[in-house]
């Protein structure tokens, strides 16, 4: 993790690029600081992710709601307002979004399995 001087995010000039899902497309906004990533995430109605993601997230949903999937089967629906976190490694897990939704995603080297 390096240093990171005070600064602001202008997420209308931050480029989206568009991922398509098994169903459906997210548009993620990156800002790279270091070993920090920081993004705004839109799935589009219908989102299924296309893979079953290993690595650690701090999640929060900014507007609308969506289901995170467990490898295991369990699901846990995430709300306006809610978040979850989970470290590098220890649970696989995939998103879907039925009406769209529009999440705040933080990651990298801190969340690193220990």
């Amino acid at each position: 993790m390096s240093n990171i001087p005070f600064q602001t995010i202008d997420w209308k000039s931050v480029k989206k690029v568009e991922y398509k899902g098994e169903t459906g497309v997210a548009y993620w906004q990156t800002v790279q600081l270091g070993g920090l990533r920081i993004r705004i995430v839109e799935y589009s109605k219908g989102y299924l992710a296309d893979h079953w993601c290993e690595k650690g997230h701090i999640v929060h949903c900014l507007e609308g709601e969506f289901i995170t999937e467990l490898k295991d089967g369990t699901k846990k629906i995430l709300h306006k307002n809610e978040m979850y976190v989970v470290s590098d490694e220890l649970s696989s897990h995939r998103s879907f979004s039925e009406n769209g939704v529009k999440l705040l995603i933080v990651d990298g080297d801190f969340l690193k399995k220990s």
